[in-house]
């Protein structure tokens, strides 16, 4: 009776401590669906003939230039506040960039908006991140991120079934993702506190909230190559493929309710595939799963420039598929580096992978506009593919040299 009670009781205390992060994930949800309404529609906007190229750039660049300062001072902010305290800083500082598109369509003063979200959404990621890592048991911490990546490709999808129901072109959309921000700090100002962390995990007050041991990209790179390139093509691929895809619709002749069908499908391709991808990389080793999916983002890119505006049904099968395969390379890089690491350097990596994704994320959206305004928009492929093309050949390298024992 023993024997099986002991699992039982396991079982329920790991389902209380998924519970306990509940509200956080509703947060999140809410937060990052009003991003993902705000991606689209500004896109769209910005994607009309006759917007300059220039500010076109600028404003998209304005996204990833604050997602990059959110990671950078986010550190300090929770080693000032704790956790819980700047998580409602950040919430309300995305709540105020939402408004800010509800009160002028002036483009330049978007820009600010734009720099105002990235950083919040940053720093979202920063302290929800960093502090399941401290709260994570060992034999939890995979059902933990797992929730947390569940609850990002539920927003992503929410808010395109959101632009697609209230209509991509309405006056509407913009005060709908302000409201669904301010629910968010509505939700976490008044809801319960945030479970205790582990007492290891404590700090005095005005002490860091995270751990001090850093580890730099060099270090990185020796322990998990792949896992650096892969982290970069993330930033590269995960939030520049929902802005620039209605850009990359509206520039080869979609209509708007096809273009909007299209960034469904990155997000449900995304959502449907997050647990079998996750099942398999815990069972093969995570170096051939971020092969495989590099090549097959690849071919999926290759084939998804050559069908143009042809044959709509088979574009939007394309981008499920690649929302299903490039999209899901970021937790398995992350899980591959988690486990060639001691638990006390998570937090810290955590950081440096974001800094890292950061990198890419700022690097995308003006090269990929101006090659698109120069070259075309299948440029936005090339330079996806590019990036894919590097995580196949870094996932070789990793099993060619890599000398530390792996999972």
């Amino acid at each position: 009776m023993r024997s099986l009670a002991r699992p039982a009781v396991r079982l329920w205390r790991e389902a209380e401590r998924s519970r306990a992060i509940l509200p956080m994930m509703v947060c999140i949800c809410l937060a990052c669906t009003s991003s993902s309404m705000l991606m689209t529609v500004v896109s769209l906007q910005l994607g009309e003939p006759g917007t300059d190229p220039r500010l076109v750039q600028m404003v998209l660049t304005a996204y990833p230039l604050g997602f990059l300062l959110g990671c950078i001072v986010t550190r300090t902010v929770v080693g000032r506040f704790g956790h819980q305290r700047s998580f409602q800083i950040a919430q309300i500082v995305a709540m105020a960039a939402s408004a800010g598109f509800v009160a002028t369509d002036f483009v330049p003063a978007w820009m600010l908006f734009r720099l105002a979200g990235g950083l919040s959404m940053a720093s979202i990621f920063v302290i929800c991140e960093s502090w399941i890592n401290l709260y994570a048991l060992k034999h939890d911490r995979g059902a933990l991120f797992s929730l947390y990546m569940l609850s990002l490709s539920i927003s992503l999808l929410m808010g395109q079934l959101l632009v697609g129901a209230i209509g991509a072109r309405s006056p509407q959309l913009l005060p709908v993702a302000a409201l669904i921000a301010l629910a968010g700090v509505g939700i976490h100002v008044f809801g319960r506190a945030w479970p205790v962390l582990p007492v290891a995990s404590q700090v005095p007050a005005g002490a860091r909230a995270v751990p001090s041991e850093r580890l730099s990209v060099a270090a990185l790179f020796r322990l998990a190559p792949v896992t650096v390139v892969a982290i970069c093509l993330s930033g590269i691929t995960n939030m520049n493929v929902f802005v620039l895809t209605p850009i990359y619709g509206t520039q080869i002749g979609l209509p708007a309710t096809t273009t909007v069908a299209l960034v469904t499908a990155l997000s449900v391709g995304c959502l449907v595939a997050q647990t079998p991808v996750g099942w398999f990389s815990d069972r093969f080793d995570r170096r051939v799963t971020l092969l495989v999916q590099g090549l097959l983002s690849v071919a999926l890119c290759v084939a998804i420039a050559l069908t143009g505006s042809a044959s709509p049904l088979l574009l939007i099968v394309l981008f499920f598929l690649y929302g299903g395969i490039a999209l899901t390379i970021y937790p398995v890089a992350i899980a591959y580096a988690n486990s060639r690491m001691d638990s006390r350097h998570m937090v810290a990596a955590s950081g440096t992978l974001l800094l890292l994704y950061s990198v890419g994320n700022v690097a995308t959206p003006g090269l990929a506009s101006g090659m698109m305004e120069q070259v075309g928009p299948a440029a936005m492929f090339l330079i996806l593919g590019s990036g894919a093309v590097f995580v196949a050949l870094a996932a070789v390298y990793t099993m060619r040299v890599a000398t530390l024992p792996t999972e």
